[in-house]
This record gives C-alpha cells, structure tokens and sequence, in this order.
C-alpha cells in the first residue's frame, strides 16, 4: 500500500538563539566577534536545554560562534546529540560597527540612526552584510537542514537574532521585508516551523522560552 505524501508525519526545524552574552547585556554590535557567553547566558543555555531536548530532535546545528556553540553544547548535552556546525548560521558580519555601543555607532555612521532592521541599520558600514547577504547564506542552510530530516524527525539549529528572523521569513517563503515586522527572539528563545510533505511551510510558535532577556541583538 503506498502512502501518500500528505500522510507522512510532518518534520520540524526548532531555530533556537543563543543565551546572552556581555556584549548583549551593554548592546555591543557582536557580528562575527569571538564573544563567549557570560553568567547570565550559561545559566539561560542549561535552563533551556532540557526544553529542547524534551521535543526529542533527531540532529542538531550550530553556528560555529562562540556564543551559539556554547548554546549549542548545552542542548547536546541534554539531548545525547553531536553539534554539527555551519557557519552559514552566523550572524550577519557588521563590519566597522563591531564592538561599538549603538550611540557610538551613531556617532560614527549617523546615517544607519533610521534603520529599521539590522540590515538598514549596517547600510553603508564599511565591511558589514546586507539583508540579501545574509539570507544568500542562512536560508540555503535552513533549507538543508530541514530537507536531511526524515518524516516526523526535528531539527534544532542555534543561530543569532537577525539571521534567525530571515531564516524564517525564507523557510515559510515570505518577501524578505516581512522581518522587519518580526521582534528580536529574546536569549535562548526559539521558533519552529512545520514541514509537511508536499504542503507548504507553517509557523508553529515564535519566541518561546520565557526565562530569556531580550538585550541587543547578535
């Protein structure tokens, strides 16, 4: 008897950001910064794992940042799983704007005080992503990570504020600007998308975890 596509369990991909780390907490632009995770961080990464763990994933990725893979190690640790690293995952490089407080940020390039979203923010700061840039490398990675899932299996990738929010907006197939209208997922909150056979991509929850702070992006 054959099953038809729609029968199948459906596979999920948990997008999990990473607990906070110092630069979070006094909203230092991290970008590609090798920044660990401090107190507060570790504390939220051993009191998320077993969350995730509890939704029982079959495999689990992670930026290769210091901050994620931190993350990361904590849900492998509860979960018995191998971290398999991506550095598509990564946040988005922001360039001369790294280690800079916003207002110091504005000082310098006081053209980026409009910006809505991180990408309009980092516009013309020397060697900073763009939203295109980005989402050319995290939602080709997404995309892969949720296909090697077999039906009814889950996926955790730990990745970073603003990339986490294109990764979604490309997962579900919606126009890139609609993550602008998305909040910051808070320290350690996640989001997860549904992945029916042969249907279309569903948003199941978003910002899930409330122990998380929300301090700064990265």
């Amino acid at each position: 008897m054959t099953t038809h596509p729609h029968d199948r369990p459906a596979r999920r991909l948990v997008l999990l950001r990473h607990g906070r780390t110092h630069w979070n907490h006094v909203r230092r632009a991290q970008g590609h910064a090798d920044v660990p995770l401090d107190e507060v961080g570790e504390a939220q990464a051993r009191a998320v794992a077993p969350l995730v763990a509890a939704l029982r994933p079959a495999r689990l990725w992670s930026s290769d940042l210091p901050r994620a893979r931190q993350t990361a190690d904590a849900v492998a640790a509860a979960s018995g799983l191998h971290v398999e690293e991506d550095p598509r995952l990564r946040e988005f490089s922001v360039g001369e704007r790294q280690g800079l407080t916003w207002d110091e940020a504005v000082e310098r390039f006081p053209w980026t005080a409009d910006g809505v979203g991180l990408g309009e923010q980092l516009r013309g700061v020397p060697g900073a992503e763009s939203d295109e840039d980005v989402a050319g490398r995290v939602v080709p990675a997404v995309r892969e990570l949720a296909a090697v899932l077999e039906p009814g299996e889950t996926g955790v990738a730990v990745s970073h504020g603003a990339a986490i929010k294109l990764a979604l907006v490309g997962l579900l197939g919606w126009d890139q600007a609609a993550a602008r209208t998305l909040a910051v997922l808070g320290n350690c909150q996640w989001t997860t998308v549904v992945l029916p056979e042969g249907r279309a991509p569903k948003l199941l929850d978003y910002g899930v975890g409330d122990f998380a702070t929300r301090e700064g992006i990265g």
